[in-house]
């Protein structure tokens, strides 16, 4: 245990540790953001790791995987948000995200790869992070594992102990959760983390709702109203905020995302989004840390995924890409207004009716 605690990423747990806290209590010397620097670095062979396993696992699937780095600001963040966290036991600042096209797809993967043989230990009991069975507050749904990095070798003893978060996600869900994070870029609300004009918030709880029942047949935060109500109370709050109108509005940035597979996303106070690409994933890594040096208010990301349409899919939030959410939404509103008898007809006796 002496000898993984001397190798751990800034020196030890409670190194880490204390410059998190120092973060916390603003007093972070050049040194404390020095040893932060170095662990988060770390998580680079983490994801390396995870990312290969899950694109042997994927291939040939249409199961989108992508990888990403907590963002600098998101850590800080989420230190403050949380006063008794220890940074050392941030579990998500390694992050896989997987894509799914169904549900039963998401359940039938995860559940293979809870069978996986590896010494990488999952931390968290099977529902613990189940936000579809059990949504959160703001509509989020999806499902996290995190697992503990172990591996025998002497090049991976350094790195035992750290984190890495899967997440799993279906088209629907993912499209949802775009359309949050692009509202927390062109408004001054973040209906993520329940601040701001909580009309957002309660905007985006209801639509996942709609999502939820219309296209994939399961009940979302706000189960209890019925389903004309769902829809008039959703669409009572978009004539307030525009919100379809604003999402529909933003032209989805034109950037080409190279064969290099490392992409950093800079995305500035007016959100016009720069993308910078490296081939090297230590190159990648060496530049985001100066560009979080030298633009410290600005949203800053480095992601990486086979091809660009998997860094477009996955990270969408960053291309002002929100086109599924404002398809799915209105569909589902459509989908849930119409006559039930109606509703449940096959497409064709649907049509002849109509006529």
């Amino acid at each position: 245990m002496a000898q993984t605690e001397s190798l751990f990423p800034g020196g030890s747990k409670k190194r880490v540790n204390r410059a998190g806290s120092a973060v916390r209590d603003g007093t972070a010397t050049e040194e404390d953001l020095g040893v932060i620097d170095e662990w988060r670095a770390a998580h680079r062979g983490v994801l390396n790791t995870f990312q290969a396993i899950l694109r042997n696992r994927t291939r040939d699937t249409g199961i989108a995987v992508a990888q990403r780095h907590k963002r600098k600001r998101t850590i800080f963040d989420k230190l403050l948000r949380f006063p008794q966290m220890q940074l050392a036991r941030m579990d998500d600042v390694a992050g896989c995200r997987l894509i799914f096209r169904r549900l039963k797809d998401l359940y039938a993967f995860r559940d293979d790869f809870h069978r996986a043989r590896f010494n990488h230990k999952r931390r968290n009991d099977l529902d613990k992070y189940d936000y579809i069975k059990q949504p959160k507050d703001t509509g989020y749904r999806g499902v996290h594992d995190i697992y503990e990095y172990d591996v025998n070798s002497d090049v991976g003893k350094g790195l035992a102990g750290l984190y890495v978060e899967i997440q799993y996600r279906t088209l629907v869900q993912h499209a949802w959760a775009t359309a949050v994070e692009v509202i927390g870029f062109v408004t001054e609300s973040q209906p993520k983390f329940q601040k701001g004009d909580h009309r957002y918030e309660r905007a985006m709880a209801l639509a996942s709702e709609v999502l939820a029942r219309a296209h994939e047949g399961s009940k979302g935060p706000v189960p209890d109203l019925s389903d004309r109500e769902l829809v008039k109370e959703f669409l009572a709050l978009d004539g307030e905020l525009h919100l379809l109108r604003m999402l529909r509005g933003l032209n989805a940035t034109d950037k080409a995302v190279s064969a290099k597979r490392n992409a950093i996303l800079i995305m500035s106070a007016t959100g016009e989004l720069e993308v910078k690409m490296y081939r090297e994933a230590p190159d990648a890594l060496r530049a985001l840390f100066e560009l979080e040096k030298e633009m410290p208010d600005r949203d800053i990301v480095l992601v990486r995924a086979d091809t660009s349409d998997e860094v477009r899919i996955a990270f969408r939030n960053y291309f002002s890409d929100a086109r599924d959410f404002i398809k799915l939404i209105e569909d589902g509103c459509a989908k849930l207004t119409q006559p039930r008898t109606r509703r449940h007809l096959p497409a064709k006796a649907s049509r002849k009716r109509g006529r």
